[in-house]
Formats: C-alpha cells, sequence, structure tokens
C-alpha cells in the first residue's frame, strides 16, 4: 500500500488527534504533511515533514515528501535530502516516480531522467512517468524522443482522463513552439485551458506565443493572469516576501563603507589563475548566451547557474554572522574553509577538469561582491548588460521558481525597483574593492561575436577565442542548461530580441522615469526610435 492509499484511509481529523496524544509520531506527521501537500498548505506540510525527518532522518519516503515540499517552496535544502538516491533504486513504482519528480523540480533533470527511464523498463504502462519523461526531453532538447513519447502517449492515455489529456495537450503545445508554429501551439492552450487554478505556467506560455505573434496586448494581459497565480503562491510558501518593509534582496539593503572594509586584516589568497571567474549581471541580460561561449573554450570550465556563493552565505549566518556586515570576522582559517567549501559545491556541480578556469555564471552575484571579494579578492568578473527594459520585460516574461525573483517580478514597478538596487549595490561595493571587471553588452555579442569573445580571451590571458564562436552547437551537446532561455541558446545567435520592449511602451511607461537615471548610467537610452 503506497503512501496515497494510507493516507486515504485516515482522515486528517485523525491524524491531527494522533498528534495531540503522540507529537512525535513520525508516520503521523509523514501522513499529515502530505494531506497538507495536497492541499497547497506549504507552509504546514514543511514543518510537519521537517520534523519527521529529524524523528527518521533515514526514511526514504519522508525524504522524498520533505524534499517536494522544499523544492515547492524555493528551499535550497531540497537537494540535500533527496542527495542519496541512487543508493535508494529500484523503489516502489509511485515513490520512484515521486523522487524523479522532486528531482525535476530541484534542476537535477539529466538524474531525475534516468530514475524515471530505470522505472519505466519495469513499469512501461505508468502513463503518469512517459508524460513526466516527455516533458524532461524537451527540458534538455531532446526533441526528438520527447515527439516520440507524445506520439505514443496520444493512443495511451484514456478520452476521458482529462487531466491527462490536458497535460498532453501543454506538452504538445511546447513541442509545436519548438518547432517554430506559435500560431497553433497557441490555438492548442486557448482550447484547452489551464490544468489547475494556479497554473501560472499556462499563462507565460500563452503570454510567450502572443509576444512571438507581435501581440503585445494579448501577452500582457496573460502575463497578468500568470503573476497573480505567482502572488498567490508566494502567499502560501512566503508572505514575508510580499511585505513593502522586506527588502527586495536580501542583501542589497546592507551596504558597506570604506571604513568597515578597512577592517578586513591581510589575508592569503589565491591569485587570478587560481580563482573562479564571475558572470554577473541582472537576469536575463544575456549572461547565459556568455556562459556556453565560455564553456565551449577548452581552457574554460561552466558549472551552470547554481547558488553556491548563497550556500556560502546561509552557512554563515547558521554561525550568526551577519553579511556582508561581518565579513571582517572571517579569519584566514575561516577563509580558507570557506574556499574548501566553495570547491565542494563546485566539484558536486561538475565532474572537475583540472587546469582550466572555472566559472561561476549566477546574475545576481552581482549582489555578493563583498562576499567573493573576501574569499577571491583576485576573482575576475565579466559583467553583463543589456538595454534594462528588454531587461524588466524579459524578467517579467520569466516563470521563475525562486522565490526571491517570483516577488521581485510580480509586477513592473518591483521590477524596476529591483534592478535599480542591484546596480546600485554593485557599483556602490565595486567603487570600494576594485575588482577586476570587463563589461559587455549583449548588443555587441549579437552584432559582433568574434570581436567580443577576442575580448574575453584578453581579459582571461586565452590564447584563442575561435572556439567560443560556436555556442549553439556547443549548448545542444550539454543537454541540460538549468536557466529560463535553455530554448534559445541552442539557436544560432540573432537580433529579435534587440529593442522588444519598443513594442511594449504603453505598459513601461510609468517605470521609465525611476529606470531612467541608472539606464543613463549604464550607457542606454529611453527615448523611441526615430
Amino acid at each position: 500500500m503506497n503512501t496515497y492509499e494510507q493516507a486515504a484511509l485516515v482522515t486528517e481529523t485523525q491524524l491531527r488527534d494522533r498528534l495531540e496524544v503522540m507529537p512525535d509520531d513520525a508516520d503521523a506527521l509523514l501522513r499529515l504533511g502530505w494531506l497538507r501537500l495536497q492541499c497547497g498548505d506549504y507552509r504546514e506540510a514543511r514543518e510537519l515533514l521537517l520534523k519527521a525527518h529529524v524523528l527518521q532522518p533515514r526514511s526514504v519516503l519522508v525524504r522524498i515528501y520533505a524534499g517536494r515540499t522544499l523544492a515547492d517552496c524555493g528551499d535550497l535544502r531540497a537537494r540535500d535530502l533527496i542527495r542519496e538516491w541512487r543508493e535508494w533504486l529500484p523503489l516502489p513504482d509511485q515513490q520512484q516516480f515521486d523522487l524523479a519528480d522532486v528531482m525535476y523540480r530541484t534542476e537535477w533533470t539529466t538524474e531525475a531522467i534516468t530514475v524515471l527511464e530505470d522505472l519505466l523498463r519495469r513499469a512501461p504502462d505508468f502513463l503518469a512517468a512517459r508524460q513526466l519523461l516527455a516533458e524532461m526531453y524537451e527540458r534538455v532538447n531532446r526533441l526528438t524522443d520527447a515527439r516520440a513519447l507524445v506520439t505514443e502517449l496520444q493512443d495511451q492515455i484514456p478520452e476521458g482522463d482529462a487531466a491527462a489529456r490536458n497535460e498532453l495537450a501543454h506538452l504538445q503545445a511546447t513541442l509545436l513552439r519548438r518547432a517554430g508554429n506559435p500560431q497553433a501551439a497557441r490555438i492548442l492552450l486557448e482550447q484547452n485551458g489551464p490544468r489547475n487554478d494556479m497554473d501560472a505556467d499556462h499563462y507565460f506560455t500563452l503570454a510567450a506565443l502572443a509576444d512571438g505573434m507581435g501581440d503585445a496586448a494579448a501577452a500582457m494581459r496573460s502575463l497578468e493572469a500568470a503573476h497573480a497565480m505567482r502572488v498567490g503562491h508566494l502567499q502560501r510558501v512566503a508572505p514575508q516576501r510580499l511585505r513593502d518593509d522586506v527588502p527586495l534582496f536580501p542583501t542589497a539593503p546592507r551596504s558597506l563603507d570604506a571604513e568597515a572594509v578597512a577592517k578586513w586584516p591581510a589575508l592569503i589568497a589565491p591569485d587570478a589563475a587560481s580563482s573562479p571567474v564571475f558572470v554577473i549581471g541582472f537576469p536575463r541580460s544575456g549572461t547565459t548566451l556568455l556562459e556556453q561561449m565560455l564553456d565551449a573554450h577548452p581552457g574554460l570550465q561552466s558549472m551552470d547557474e547554481r547558488p553556491h556563493l548563497d550556500v556560502l552565505g546561509h552557512q554563515l549566518e547558521d554561525y550568526g554572522l551577519r553579511l556582508p556586515d561581518d565579513l571582517h570576522k572571517l579569519t584566514q582559517a575561516d577563509c580558507d574553509e570557506l574556499r574548501k567549501g566553495y570547491l565542494m559545491l563546485a566539484c558536486d556541480k561538475v565532474q572537475r577538469r583540472w587546469g582550466t578556469l572555472l566559472v561561476d555564471k549566477n546574475p545576481l552575484n552581482m549582489l555578493a561582491l563583498p562576499l567573493i571579494h573576501r574569499i577571491f579578492p583576485a576573482a575576475r568578473f565579466i559583467l553583463m548588460l543589456r538595454h534594462p527594459c528588454d531587461v524588466l520585460l524579459s524578467n517579467y516574461m520569466q516563470d521563475y521558481r525562486s522565490v526571491v525573483l517570483m516577488a521581485v517580478a510580480r509586477d513592473l514597478a518591483h521590477l524596476t525597483r529591483g534592478y535599480v538596487e542591484a546596480f546600485d549595490y554593485w557599483f556602490h561595493h565595486a567603487a570600494l574593492m576594485q575588482p577586476q571587471v570587463l563589461t559587455l553588452r549583449y548588443e555587441d555579442l549579437v552584432a559582433d561575436q568574434a570581436g567580443t569573445a577576442a575580448k574575453i580571451a584578453s581579459f582571461l590571458g586565452l590564447d584563442n577565442a575561435d572556439a567560443m564562436l560556436d555556442a549553439a552547437r556547443h549548448a545542444r551537446e550539454k543537454g541540460f542548461i538549468g536557466t529560463p532561455s535553455y530554448r534559445q541558446v541552442i539557436e544560432p545567435v540573432n537580433r529579435k530580441s534587440i529593442g522588444r520592449w519598443h513594442r511594449y511602451r504603453p505598459w513601461l511607461k510609468d517605470v521609465l522615469p525611476v529606470l531612467s537615471p541608472m539606464a543613463g548610467r549604464l550607457g542606454y537610452s529611453l527615448e523611441a526610435p526615430a
């Protein structure tokens, strides 16, 4: 009997009564946590399932469902709970499916495919697993495999299973979009409607299709519906992110001054050749394209977008250190351990090719400059810029899973404020710390990829830039790319997204005065084209 069947035999009231008598009943905590998860009560589900995990730390079932809850809440600890998944296989069919689902939600997509393929070898009629596998194949750009599965599913899903049919229609729409047929994809989605009351992805996809067809008004209507659903999700999982007195970015308001930096004791640290290269910029500025160019070079190794510095920052805060205020308290031993921890996180993501420069692409590491400079003071940065209005529009069109970015992107006013705050923070600390920075523009990269590659090679001390010029082929071969632009970076570089914001000027007009000073500082005009 699986967890779903067990939960159906016990009412929520009975479970709460059991916990009143025995508050450490791990089985009751697991069942009640699972029920609250199905009801969308992520906060209580997280509390119940994490308590069950404390009581039964080796329980695979507890780890899977606690991991699912944490993943839905954007909690970085989700991966830690399922890290030992290889030791668990094989699992009962439903549990193995749930494990793959959690892995997918935490961007272990390649590994999740392995888990699902293993499941389907012994349970080929598990239709939900076949459907999820088709979605994953599309996500890693295995389009032929995805289309083959979708074709099979058309004949296998019962006509009366409306939910599964709708899910399949959304998969078909995604593949139609990938095949260059946005009109057919849009018609299919509009005919089938959202999969549930909180299907924000349905409206984000409709917005992207309408945008691609030049229908700005329809795109904005869909985006308003999508963000309303995301705000509803935030109210359940992280309501504090919506409060006016909570900063948009956790670290941005806490700036250091020259006196604070002067307190930092001199420490031994690696030189530039032994430090990571940090690719930064506000999200949707072209950092993924740049990363694929860099990763294509044999002297460089990227590890996709991973929050390694966030993890280190949370560890320091767990020890009572407030960032960036308390960085002066770090000793030589502390910084050595932080570098070791960073390297362990990097090696957990990629099989390290020693002798190459490690590339850390995470756009909002621009907000981690003080921590980076403390542990890697010689590190080099590549700052990617793009027209601020194109950046705002692109972010507004993204279905973010991060609760921070979800909150920042909930409307254009908050996005604009977040954009300005992020660059204010970067420029303030860059002036204090004087890091080595190469500033690039997305528009220049698109217009002259070879010239941009040559600048990068010179900045990083590389002999030849030619390998960077086939980033699309490299991205196709790479498989999983953990950013929203995974579809775009496997295509040849083009100018389609440059100046897109002009079609949306009526919706941007209220934020342009707020954005104007920073746009001017970055060298961009907000004037309409002549």
